[in-house]
């Protein structure tokens, strides 16, 4: 059955995926976004009847209550990701990281979905050697943790949502990011063949961007037994650390040096692993591993080669 889906941020890193991933299983996407690095990441899917385009900012409250209305999933991806991004403009990460989904929850009526993706960063550091599960506390040292870990205690009140506390996000896609941390390693690896590593140890967990689209289809098909919960979607045999990373990136690309160093820090303190057990009991599973994304990012880079490139995508 085709839906009536809403993504703000569409055009955005893991909006532009899910976004032709929904139009091509039939349903109608609305997208709102507001264009700031003046992408073109979705000029493919113009070609789609079904395919709706809003330019605009969630943070106009106007404009959201007219959009929600008209749709029967909303997916919030708009937003001020990382914890440095955050900590330059924290007015703007509050407006439109927490706000934008208090806003949602209060135009939302009991029939309709919405899907919002958190971040397992709020977990912070782990207690070593145990895994992290849905009922372990939030633990969030950032600006950025915090304000969605707030969102996320919105919606779950709401009862009408399913959140998501997503893994470290990694592949190629029309909108481009080289920040994330697989991505970025690759992308040290193809173009400067090195890379200064600190907090070697630290470990996380991944998902392929692809299988985060995955994750909000499977949910859309799966509302009834989902509804009002929060899972943790990631590669279960993906919980490594920056040097384990590395060494998997090194099976790809041989001539990688890693350099180890003292200096720098995760403003995020992300040292923790995650178990996936709870929403991969209900039937999910991430079809993309690690090193199918690290050889698909090398490949990428190979294509492109300088950061700047990606600014408009």
């Amino acid at each position: 059955m085709s839906e009536r889906v809403l993504i703000t941020g569409g055009a955005g890193y893991i909006g532009s995926v899910l976004t032709r991933a929904l139009l091509t299983r039939g349903d109608a996407v609305t997208v709102i976004e507001n264009f700031m690095y003046r992408q073109t990441s979705l000029l493919d899917c113009c070609a789609d009847p079904n395919f709706a385009v809003v330019r605009g900012d969630v943070r106009d409250h106007a404009l959201l209550a007219r959009e929600v209305k008209r749709h029967d999933v909303i997916i919030p991806l708009a937003a001020i990701v990382g914890a440095p991004a955050c900590d330059r403009t924290p007015d703007a990460a509050t407006a439109i990281n927490r706000d934008q989904i208090a806003a949602i929850a209060k135009l939302t009526a009991p029939s309709q979905l919405v899907l919002y993706p958190n971040t397992n960063s709020g977990y912070g550091v782990g207690d070593t050697g145990k895994f992290c599960t849905e009922e372990s506390p939030l633990r969030p040292v950032s600006l950025y943790g915090r304000v969605k870990v707030e969102a996320e205690k919105i919606l779950q009140d709401s009862g009408r949502a399913i959140t998501f506390r997503l893994a470290t996000v990694f592949g190629a896609s029309p909108r481009m990011r080289i920040d994330l941390l697989v991505n970025d390693f690759v992308y040290r690896a193809v173009v400067d063949r090195y890379v200064a590593l600190f907090e070697s140890h630290f470990k996380r967990n991944y998902i392929h961007v692809r299988d985060v689209a995955g994750a909000f289809r499977f949910a859309m098909d799966n509302r009834d037994r989902m509804r009002g919960q929060t899972y943790n979607v990631g590669l279960s045999d993906a919980n490594i650390s920056k040097a384990e990373l590395c060494e998997r990136i090194r099976a790809a690309v041989p001539d990688f040096h890693v350099f180890e160093s003292e200096f720098g820090k995760d403003p995020d303190k992300r040292d923790y692993i995650v178990s996936n057990d709870k929403i991969e009991a209900l039937g999910y599973k991430p079809r993309h591993s690690l090193d199918d994304g690290i050889r698909e990012l090398v490949k990428t880079y190979t294509m492109v080669r300088t950061a700047g490139t990606f600014d408009n995508l």
